[in-house]
């Protein structure tokens, strides 16, 4: 028992999100929409983006959140909202590594409904915007 609390204590908020997950459906719908370009670990094919470790920098500001799902490999994906919803945050848990803030906000089937019907067009230069949007908060939070 005393195990049990202690796991429940270190994992907190991400103890109930893991409810919230059927790893081996989210893995499923990774492998089937994402991974061919993501890779199997997130590292990323060619000019493809890192998740890996990184993919919860984008946590960091709301834009960033948004980014997540709409890009178009997700916002135009044949996954519905609540697939989508659970594989975010699958590949959150699973490959943001210390990227993702323990106490992340998972994305809602709801959440992921609303900001889809605006896919992204100009992904590569939206994101270098947001990486140095995040950076220059990181840089305040930090002075």
């Amino acid at each position: 028992m005393r195990v049990l609390l202690a796991i429940l204590i270190v994992l907190g908020p991400l103890a109930g999100l893991a409810a919230d997950i059927n790893p081996q459906r989210a893995k499923f719908h990774y492998q089937m929409h994402c991974e061919g370009c993501h890779t199997p670990d997130g590292t990323g094919a060619m000019s493809v983006p890192r998740m890996k470790d990184q993919v919860g920098l984008f946590l960091e500001t709301q834009s960033g959140r948004d980014y997540l799902v709409r890009v178009p490999g997700s916002a135009i994906s044949a996954l519905n909202d609540e697939q989508l919803a659970e594989v975010l945050n699958w590949i959150l848990v699973e490959m943001g590594g210390d990227s993702v803030a323990a106490d992340f906000e998972p994305y809602t089937a709801n959440e992921v409904g609303d900001l889809r019907v605006e896919p992204l067009n100009e992904v590569e230069r939206y994101r270098s915007q947001l990486l140095l949007e995040i950076a220059e908060q990181r840089s305040r939070q930090a002075n």
